[in-house]
């Protein structure tokens, strides 16, 4: 059993984030779990290392106490992503946070069309990150803006993608495994991607696999760190 000092000390937690929950929610529900369970100071420090977005799951890094400062090391690793695109239609975020805004043909797609459209995605490239975004602005949050139908441009920058493959095709649903830097975001991949292929794509599965050396296959859910809290205080 870890102690209250051990959280304090510093501990590296690998949680699987929950379908609709934001990383915000994921860090409080533990964050009140410790306290309730190993009274810990109102000041006790917890934070994540890499936002989620809450139609998202799979792994979020928790680091408490003195680890707090390997957040931003911990977020610098490469990530592994695992998902779905649905082609033929787009949204105004990029993902199923937003309805369908616009269709497109899909019937001169082939295996080798998809297979030739991802050597443009490898490497480094120039993504433009979703207007539905945590990214701020003027001191507000990207999807506030959009939330409120405010237009904003959004500026492109640079990432990498170092592996980017197709592990289902059922067309119009392609299953893919991306590996990529900090800052990659997915959603705008499959938009792109979409747009490679002269038709359009959204993301309509989400899970963060890996974080540098750290799987989703050692991760808990926020419930079960609970639970695991209660039990090894009995």
């Amino acid at each position: 059993m870890k102690s209250a000092q051990d959280f304090l000390d510093g501990q590296i937690l690998l949680i699987d984030k929950p379908y609709r929950w934001s990383s915000f929610q994921t860090v409080n529900k533990l964050k009140y779990a410790l306290k309730r369970n190993l009274e810990l100071p109102k000041n006790f420090k917890i934070g994540h290392a890499g936002t989620l977005d809450p139609l998202a799951t799979g792994l979020l890094i928790v680091c408490t106490g003195k680890f707090t400062k390997r957040i931003t090391e911990i977020q610098g690793q490469l990530k592994e992503y695992t998902g779905t695109f649905m082609l033929g239609s787009t949204t105004s975020s990029y993902d199923l946070e937003t309805e369908i805004d616009q269709t497109y043909p899909t019937s001169h797609i082939t295996e080798t069309l998809i297979q030739n459209a991802v050597s443009q995605f490898l490497g480094e490239i120039d993504q433009k990150p979703p207007v539905f975004s945590a990214i701020k602005k003027d001191g507000i949050r990207m999807y506030e803006h959009a939330r409120a139908g405010v237009e904003v441009e959004m500026v492109s920058r640079k990432t990498t993608i170092y592996t980017f493959e197709f592990t289902r095709i059922a067309l119009p649903e392609l299953d893919f495994r991306v590996v990529c830097s900090k800052g990659t975001y997915i959603r705008s991949l499959a938009h792109d991607f979409g747009k490679a292929l002269e038709s359009g794509a959204h993301l309509t599965a989400l899970r963060r696999t890996k974080i540098g050396d750290y799987s989703i296959e050692n991760g808990v859910s926020p419930e079960d760190f609970e639970e695991n809290l209660v039990s090894s205080k009995t």
